[in-house]
């Protein structure tokens, strides 16, 4: 059936641009590439002309390769025309990174409340070490002891080294709103479970859409439980967010997502969006047939083991798997002598 489906879903350009190059990918819209120093080694920035200058949605992750792809498509595919406005579809430092540092030239952020707070609260909370509460999260997500024994020696990852500091003071955008940009008008819709308030972008004028995260044709962004909020629903919130975008979306909808390639197909990505994290919900359930914390449930989740370099995005997003069937009364948990919360069939 998902072979079927997936014969559906359309890439009208199939060959990206190269880092800080750009593809006209609508009329007045740029389709830009930057680096990201991970596995998933892109972001998609779309900018859209405006006449005396662009707003840029999303701007790309604050380190010194990715400003310099920046600056190279600020002088080259950009033509030197300022940027006045940065409209950011979420708090992650790979999509609000350089957000800073554009305000810092002129132009206005523009995004949900929630993204700028947590943007701006996480980067300036510099942890050197890890703090107690997050240790404890760790622990209670059932994170190795090998694992958490690395964690306790090394420098957290903080917001702060791959982010330009975010000046006080943006723009708010919320569910309903209408942006004009590029020459369209746009309506905010909110998407939460990748992250909270979540911006995407629906031309009234066309078929275009801005997706972010929220929107992506070929992989599944992180659904992580963070210490933050550890008590969060991260599954609960994409599957709802999911099964509302579903009756406004068409075949003919030209999605502009944060990674990967411009598709088209929406509503057979939603179907599978909504399947994948359903399944594997289900399969989780049979698995916890034998009481277990979140860290030992990779396989019945991703479907295979899980390396160091994944472990951590990995263990959140298992653990927001346990929680969510303990949410919704699917499993219980109770704590083990560890800390860890064990979550077992009813």
């Amino acid at each position: 059936m998902t072979d079927v489906l997936s014969r559906r879903i359309r890439y009208p350009f199939e060959t990206p641009p190269a880092f800080g190059e750009a593809i006209e990918v609508a009329d007045g819209v740029l389709w830009i590439r930057l680096p990201l120093p991970m596995a998933l080694d892109h972001v998609n920035v779309f900018a859209l002309d405006d006449g005396d200058g662009w707003t840029l949605i999303d701007t790309g992750i604050g380190t010194t390769r990715g400003k310099a792809a920046m600056e190279y498509a600020l002088s080259h595919a950009l033509a030197g025309k300022p940027v006045r406005r940065v409209l950011v579809t979420h708090h992650h430092p790979d999509h609000i990174g350089l957000a800073g540092w554009f305000m810092g030239q002129g132009a206005e952020l523009w995004t949900t409340r929630t993204a700028y707070l947590m943007a701006r609260m996480l980067g300036l909370d510099v942890q050197e070490i890890p703090s107690d509460e997050a240790m404890a999260f760790y622990a209670a997500a059932g994170a190795s002891q090998d694992v958490l024994a690395k964690r306790r020696s090394e420098r957290p990852f903080n917001f702060a080294d791959v982010i330009a500091p975010l000046p006080l003071g943006f723009h708010r955008i919320e569910d309903g709103d209408v942006v004009t940009a590029g020459g369209r008008n746009w309506m905010v819709r909110v998407g939460d479970g990748h992250a909270p308030e979540h911006a995407t972008l629906w031309s009234e004028d066309d078929d275009l859409i801005l997706g972010g995260d929220q929107l992506l044709p070929s992989i599944s962004p992180n659904l992580g439980v963070y210490p933050t909020e550890p008590e969060a629903d991260p599954v609960g919130d994409w599957l709802r967010s999911c099964r509302a975008f579903q009756p406004l979306a068409r075949e003919a909808h030209f999605v502009l997502p944060g990674h990967k390639l411009p598709f088209t197909g929406l509503p057979t990505r939603l179907d599978q969006k909504i399947e994948n994290h359903v399944s594997a919900l289900d399969r989780l359930e049979a698995f916890l047939a034998k009481p277990a914390a979140a860290g030992d449930c990779f396989l019945p989740i991703f479907k295979r083991d899980l390396g160091e370099a994944e472990y951590g995005l990995g263990l959140v997003e298992a653990f927001a798997h346990c929680q969510h069937l303990w949410k919704t009364g699917r499993v219980t948990r109770e704590r083990r002598f560890d800390g860890a919360w064990v979550y077992a069939q009813k």
